[in-house]
């Protein structure tokens, strides 16, 4: 099934089998350059009726609706949905916090927890490996401080190959500077794309609502994998421990039990800021704990997806 005969840790064939059952679709208008299976702002041909329009000199006579005609003795040329391609490009948080884990998954061999950054690799994988079975384009960004690799969006199995090399290759490092990547990559993909973000999120989030914006503005479709750890949102520590800040601030050594409801509070707080950010945005917003299996994250999103476009 997968052409990359070089064995990958991310991907598992029989996940990937299950998932094709259900298209990566697109919830906005794509500008492609080949026909695929995504609306596009264009008229073309398709099975999917759009509109009448008044015929003018020079249109496809074929395309004529001579029932209309009988009925209003003028001419109407019935147009349809264009179909086209997508460009997904993913977006990998590689800051110091996705090397944060704490959960073990059950089929997972050795003592080594599962960080957010593995977790992050199965969802863009997966990703990528389906968008380039529908003919779509896969790029990638790996997002800290800046933008620390990239490859634009192509259509072909080499250039997937690529993908899934940046995606080994990445390593958690420095400091989260993912609003000033997104900005970027707003300004610097040409045409309309699927930006898949897959991050922990730590962040201002008034600062990330001005980036999702801009990429809504540029005319985006963005969906957002939001990671969250376990024992983030639990905080069950039961005595002093000393926190490290993964990103390199310093650290700090609490008794967990006196902090736990400041910390409940702060957590809350910024989730509701984050989901009505989402809400206003119109993003695709998938709150994600890790120790979820990906495949469910993965499946309730197409379904979601194919759900609100209407299988076609």
């Amino acid at each position: 099934m997968l052409s990359d005969r070089q064995p990958r840790s991310f991907l598992e064939p029989a996940v990937l089998a299950r998932l094709s059952g259900v298209p990566l679709l697109a919830r906005r208008p794509m500008v492609g350059n080949v026909s695929g299976r995504h609306a596009s702002p264009h008229r073309g041909s398709s099975v999917e009726f759009a509109e009448y329009r008044k015929y003018v000199p020079g249109d496809d006579l074929r395309r004529l609706d001579w029932r209309a005609f009988g009925r209003s003795d003028r001419f109407y040329v019935k147009e349809y949905e264009a179909d086209t391609n997508l460009r997904l490009v993913l977006v990998l948080d590689t800051s110091g916090s996705m090397a944060f884990g704490s959960t073990k998954p059950a089929a997972q061999a050795g003592p080594q927890p599962l960080v957010k950054l593995d977790y992050a690799r199965r969802i863009c994988g997966a990703l990528g490996y389906l968008a380039s079975q529908q003919g779509d384009a896969v790029g990638i960004a790996c997002a800290a401080e800046r933008i620390v690799r990239t490859l634009p969006p192509r259509r072909s199995p080499a250039h997937l190959r690529l993908v899934f090399d940046v995606l080994d290759e990445a390593r958690p490092q420095g400091t989260t500077g993912l609003c000033e990547v997104l900005h970027e990559i707003a300004e610097t993909i040409r045409q309309r794309a699927l930006v898949a973000i897959v991050s922990d999120l730590f962040a201002d989030p008034e600062e990330l609502a001005g980036a999702f914006g801009h990429l809504k503005f540029r005319r985006h479709d963005v969906a957002v994998f939001h990671l969250l750890d376990p024992q983030e949102m639990a905080f069950t520590f039961q005595r002093p421990t000393r926190f490290v800040d993964l990103e390199g601030g310093a650290a700090i050594f609490a008794d967990p039990i006196e902090i736990a409801d400041r910390y409940h509070t702060a957590v809350t707080a910024y989730l509701e800021s984050l989901r009505r950010i989402v809400l206003e945005k119109g993003i695709d917003y998938q709150r994600v704990l890790t120790d979820e299996p990906y495949e469910q994250v993965l499946a309730r999103f197409l379904v979601g997806r194919a759900a609100a476009r209407g299988l076609r």
